[in-house]
């Protein structure tokens, strides 16, 4: 009779641990890759590589970490979507609507964002080399610290973004709206910023040596401490422009600080 106890102790723990697995099981399979695309769809990690989601329902979607390198993502929703250290290299999101959806850390190089909607987005860290991103619209958008070299945001709505400490290294910026847009301590080494609208932007501290600021409106802008060695200011507004001294410009000043 003694020796039957154990077995009718391990007999008895045997119903806890089936309903332990039970419940566990839903929560291990909770990330479903195999899951077609939708909204608050989870696919944490998944390996999407290549895939088609042309106009795709992905709206506050959990992508966080997936690999989605050279998907065709255009025109899709996915406004309030986290697609946090992402692997995004070469996908194309053109005409996409991304707002304010988390890209914090994502991998962006050369993927496509030419006329999406980005407004409030966050893409603080992001790594956005040769990026296309022309007439996106990225206002209100978070971008501390995100590396943008040879990114090309022609005519993209920058207004109130935050690009503090960004890399902008040989980045095409011609006619962009950056008005009151925070780019302090930023680098826009030989950058292209000819016709941008700059009023009321914050440059305090960047390194704008060999920048192209031809016709540009800098208009109440700062650039307090600013690096401008060889920097093309040819037909710039400058009214009332906080200079690199912290001399104000006078009003109506074009080309030079006066």
């Amino acid at each position: 009779m003694t020796a039957m106890i154990p077995g009718k102790t391990r007999a008895a723990l045997l119903p806890p641990l089936c309903l332990l697995t039970l419940l566990q099981a839903p929560a291990m399979g909770w990330t479903a890759c195999d899951d077609p695309p939708a909204r608050r769809v989870n696919w944490l990690h998944c390996d999407k590589q290549g895939i088609d989601l042309q106009g795709a329902d992905l709206r506050e979607a959990v992508l966080t970490q997936v690999n989605l390198s050279s998907a065709n993502l255009s025109s899709a929703r996915l406004s309030g979507a986290d697609l946090g250290r992402a692997i995004l290299n070469k996908a194309n999101f053109t005409g996409a609507a991304l707002r304010g959806a988390r890209l914090v850390s994502a991998q962006l190089d050369q993927a496509v964002f030419a006329e999406a909607s980005m407004s409030g987005a966050r893409l603080d860290r992001a790594v956005l080399t040769k990026a296309d991103l022309r007439k996106a619209d990225l206002s209100n958008a978070r971008l501390y610290q995100a590396e943008l070299i040879g990114a090309d945001l022609s005519e993209a709505k920058l207004n109130q973004a935050n690009l503090a400490q960004a890399d902008l290294t040989d980045a095409k910026l011609a006619n962009a709206d950056l008005s009151d847009a925070v780019l302090s301590r930023a680098v826009l080494e030989d950058a292209a910023l000819t016709g941008a609208k700059l009023r009321s932007a914050r440059l305090d501290g960047t390194n704008l040596l060999s920048a192209d600021f031809t016709g540009a409106d800098l208009s109440q802008a700062t650039l307090a401490e600013a690096r401008i060695d060889s920097a093309l200011f040819t037909d710039a507004q400058l009214d009332s422009t906080i200079w690199i001294n912290r001399q104000r410009c006078r009003p109506g000043s074009v080309g030079e600080c006066r």
